[in-house]
């Protein structure tokens, strides 16, 4: 299993200031894609010829 890149805890806190609850699966699926957007970002950098990856990037 992958290293977690989203904090939980806060969302589930902004998932329930919406008015709905977070299932089981919701925290490993959205850090599987935060993890596609910066495995993007990275290749979308170096393509670039930079090594800083920045906003833009995504």
């Amino acid at each position: 299993m992958a290293d977690v890149l989203v904090v939980g805890s806060k969302v589930k806190e902004a998932v329930k200031a919406g008015g709905c609850n977070t299932g089981g699966d919701f925290v490993p699926g959205l850090s599987a894609e935060v993890q596609n957007l910066v495995t993007k970002a990275i290749a979308r950098c170096k393509a670039n010829g930079r090594k800083t990856v920045r906003a833009a990037d995504l």
